[in-house]
Order: C-alpha cells, then sequence, then structure tokens
C-alpha cells in the first residue's frame, strides 16, 4: 500500500500542477488573472480545490476511490473536450519537470522523517515549482530580449513599423503588410503575436537577415505594456488606431486605455506617428491623424468602395473586403505605405488584389451557404458593423456568437437587440452572456448552445441552403 500512497501523491501532485499551468498558459502567466479574473472560476472548485480538501478529511481509502474514479476521470475527459489544451512549450515543459523533481524529493524526505504531513507533500512542490519557474523565465527572458535587440541592431537600414489599437491593429497589420510587400521586402509579426514575448521569440526566431520593413503588432493587457515594446522595438514609424472600451476590465477606465496605447508615441525614433481621430492629441508636426477626409461611398457583400484626400487630390480606392470600418484601416495602410515611398497608383494596385484577413469578416461560401466568419472579431463596432452588412442579405440569416467578452452589460444589450431586429436565428454559445443575451433576444429566435463540440452538428440540423451564417466573435471553452 506505501507504494500506491506514494504514486497517489505524485499524481494527484502533477495533476494540480497540469491544471495550474493550463490556466496560466490561457491568462498569459498572470496568477492573479487565474484567481481573479477567470471565466469559469467553477473549474477551480472542481479540479483544484476539491481534491485537496477530500485528499485533507477523507480516509485513505475512500480518498483513492474518489481519486481515481471520479477525479481522474473527469480530469481526463475535461482536458479532452477543451478547444485550447495545454502547449507544450518549454517554459510548460521546465515548469512540469520541476515540480515532478520537487515532488519525488519532498516525498523521498517525508518518508524518513515523522514530522512531515501531508500540506508539506501536497502544497511544497507546487509553490516551489511555480516560483522557481517564474525566476527562470525572468532570468531566460532577459537573455532573449537582449538577443534579439541585437540581432535588430545587425539588419542595416530595417525601418520597423508599430501598430496598436484597442481593435483592428491585426486587421492594419495585415493589409499594411500586403501592400508594401509589392515594393519592400517586408516581414510581419505572425498570427496574434503582441506581446513583449511573442515579439522578441519572432525576432530571434523567424526575422529575416534581408528585411526592408518590419511590421509588428503590440497589445497590452495594463499600464506600461506598450511603451516597453516600443522601448525595445524603437520603431520609425507608428500607428495608433482605434481606441475603444476592448479590455475595459483591465484598464478600468477609457483614459487608461487611451493612455496606455499613445506610449506607443514614445518611440525615440519616431519620424512619423498616425493617429486615429478618437484618440485626444494636440497637433504635432511628427503625428498625422486619420481618417480625414474619408467617404465611404459604397459598403457591401462585395468589398468597400472609399475616397480619402492625400496632398490636396481626392483619391478613389476599393478593396474586396467586407466592412466600412476596414476603410479607416485602410486608410491608416495608405498614409503609412505612402510615407514609405510608395505611389498612390501602386498602392491602389495592391488594394486591388486585397486578400482577406482569416476569420475577420472573411466571405465564404459552402454547401449553398454563404458564411461570414468574423469569429476574431471580439468589439462591439465591429461586430455591428458585420451585422449591418449581413442584414441586407435577402435570405435567412443566422448567427453564432458568445456575444463581447471583457465588455460591459450595456454594450452586449445593445448587440442583443440588434441581433433580434437583424437575425433569424441567434445560436448563443458558452455560459458568459447566455442570460444576459437570452433577457434581450425573442425566445422563438434563441438556442442557447451548451457544448462547442455540438456546433457543426447543431448548424446542420438548423440550418439550410441559402442561408447566411455570420460567426460573430469566438471564445475558448475556458471563456
Amino acid at each position: 500500500m506505501e507504494y500506491l500512497y506514494i504514486f497517489t501523491h505524485i499524481l494527484l501532485i502533477m495533476s494540480l500542477g497540469w491544471y495550474l499551468i493550463t490556466n496560466l498558459q490561457w491568462y498569459n502567466y498572470k496568477l492573479e488573472r487565474v484567481v481573479l479574473k477567470h471565466h469559469k472560476w467553477q473549474w477551480h472548485i472542481t479540479y483544484f480545490l476539491v481534491p485537496i480538501i477530500f485528499f485533507h478529511l477523507f480516509p485513505e481509502l475512500y480518498f483513492n476511490i474518489y481519486f481515481y474514479l471520479l477525479f481522474i476521470t473527469s480530469f481526463v475527459l475535461w482536458n479532452k473536450k477543451l478547444d485550447r489544451p495545454l502547449v507544450l512549450t518549454g517554459r510548460v515543459k521546465r515548469f512540469l519537470a520541476i515540480l515532478l523533481f520537487t515532488t519525488f524529493s519532498i516525498i523521498s524526505l517525508c518518508l524518513t522523517s515523522e514530522n512531515c504531513n501531508s500540506s508539506v507533500v501536497l502544497f511544497v512542490p507546487l509553490f516551489i515549482a511555480y516560483f522557481v519557474s517564474f525566476a527562470l523565465e525572468k532570468i531566460f527572458f532577459i537573455s532573449f530580449k537582449h538577443k534579439a535587440k541585437q540581432r535588430l541592431q545587425t539588419i542595416p537600414g530595417l525601418k520597423i513599423v508599430e501598430i496598436t489599437a484597442s481593435y483592428g491593429k491585426t486587421s492594419i497589420k495585415n493589409y499594411l503588410y500586403h501592400v508594401l510587400k509589392r515594393k519592400y521586402k517586408v516581414y510581419k509579426t505572425p498570427r496574434s503575436v503582441n506581446t513583449m514575448g511573442g515579439i522578441v521569440l519572432d525576432v530571434n526566431k523567424d526575422l529575416p537577415l534581408d528585411t526592408q520593413i518590419y511590421v509588428a503588432e503590440a497589445g497590452a493587457r495594463q499600464k506600461g505594456d506598450i511603451e516597453e515594446i516600443t522601448s525595445f522595438l524603437e520603431p520609425q514609424y507608428c500607428v495608433l488606431g482605434s481606441v475603444g472600451e476592448q479590455h475595459i476590465e483591465y484598464f478600468k477606465t477609457l483614459d487608461n486605455i487611451i493612455n496606455t496605447k499613445m506610449e506607443i508615441l514614445t518611440s525615440p525614433k519616431m519620424i512619423k506617428g498616425f493617429v486615429h481621430e478618437s484618440v485626444p492629441i494636440k497637433d504635432y508636426d511628427t503625428i498625422i491623424k486619420f481618417p480625414n477626409n474619408l467617404h465611404v461611398t459604397m459598403s457591401n457583400l462585395d468589398g468597400i468602395w472609399f475616397d480619402i484626400i492625400i496632398n490636396g487630390k481626392q483619391e478613389h480606392f476599393n478593396a474586396p473586403i467586407l466592412g466600412s470600418f476596414n476603410a479607416i484601416n485602410l486608410t491608416a495602410v495608405i498614409l503609412v505605405a505612402h510615407e514609405l515611398g510608395m505611389s498612390i497608383d501602386e498602392i491602389k494596385l495592391a488594394l486591388k488584389n486585397l486578400p482577406q484577413v482569416e476569420h475577420r469578416l472573411q466571405k465564404i461560401e459552402a454547401g449553398g451557404k454563404i458564411i461570414i466568419d468574423d469569429s476574431f472579431n471580439g468589439n462591439l463596432e465591429g461586430m455591428l458593423e458585420a451585422i449591418n452588412i449581413c442584414s441586407h442579405y435577402e435570405g435567412r440569416k443566422v448567427i453564432v456568437t458568445p456575444g463581447l467578452v471583457e465588455s460591459t452589460s450595456e454594450a452586449n444589450i445593445l448587440l442583443a437587440n440588434e441581433i433580434n431586429d437583424k437575425f433569424d436565428l441567434a445560436i448563443i454559445t458558452g455560459s458568459l452572456n447566455a442570460q444576459l443575451l437570452s433577457s434581450n433576444i425573442n425566445a422563438e429566435k434563441l438556442f442557447i448552445l451548451k457544448e462547442k463540440k455540438d456546433l457543426e452538428s447543431t448548424l446542420a440540423q438548423r440550418t439550410k441552403a441559402g442561408d447566411l451564417i455570420l460567426f460573430a466573435n469566438d471564445a475558448p471553452n475556458f471563456i
């Protein structure tokens, strides 16, 4: 029985550690966010607190029955159902290795000591693994950051464009990359990489040494995040896009969001800053505000057409992407590309075959249905624009959404009213906003999807050829 006792201890601690590091990875390794801002706090009770309490309260036999029959089974099934499971990065592997080594060491010491209690066996390995892992990552990061800075400095004549915004920054980055690559050797941060750690890794691992223009996206969850990235990159060209209440739960006020985003303008090497009109900033010679004199002439399911004034002349543009708000993003793109040496004609030609950004108002036709994939768009303005575009479709309209995440109740109520007015069927995914949305959408139009794994079968049953289906925002099932 002693061997079973030891094995159970090890398996319990490693399970708790696996749960902890999974949640830390979801929330950018911020323990405070895991504890205070988790969207499924009941998981903490089921997969962390309950096994610890039962371990201390139950006799060994009864605990083993609970642990092996109930906890391990449910924990394995929980992991399998996650649509964002733990990624075994170097950081995660180091944490698990430290935890396993510490667990073996503590248990070995306890077996030879009469004063060792169960709390020591359970908690000490977790504490040690967390703090040692945290310290190691700090040391590694300082080294990686220094190496990345040196790499940037070795690229001759490198021009850096840094982009931030409450929403639209990934689209601006992708559109700008597409336009600039017609004339220059351009590299952009991949996917939605926009943190200090992600950018450092990107520079060290993937940035080509023959790059002429590096386009980097910068995101923030707290004050100082943009300043840290800007201090590292020292961009010559800074783009500050639309600013709003995205991530308001972290910043508390809109002023805090604006001030944090404005940190991008502190670059010591900035030549030009392109700032959206939503940002209250005084006029400076180095600041160009946009979208000054923008006029959207048409926006439909085939694209957008718009006019802007450049150097006193009205210029006409069109692009095969959806959403009139993208004209604002493209205005920034046009201004930056022109500043970097591209002619207006070269820019217009590049916009003609501008690719859709995946999961951002991406139009797909499949099985006789029109699908508008806007699953990476999580702000109110963008979602309302997607709803408006879809409202002009003459057939049956279906929306699949969890509502707004990291936003206010008022914003979700406004969203729900628009959905109720414009759509024939609303499939609500996730429990975060289900009650709030349900209270503002007619019951005959509403379907609550409890498990995301059932989405495909639900759509097969409830939609038909000729329907338009809008995927508006997406949230992993831990939200």
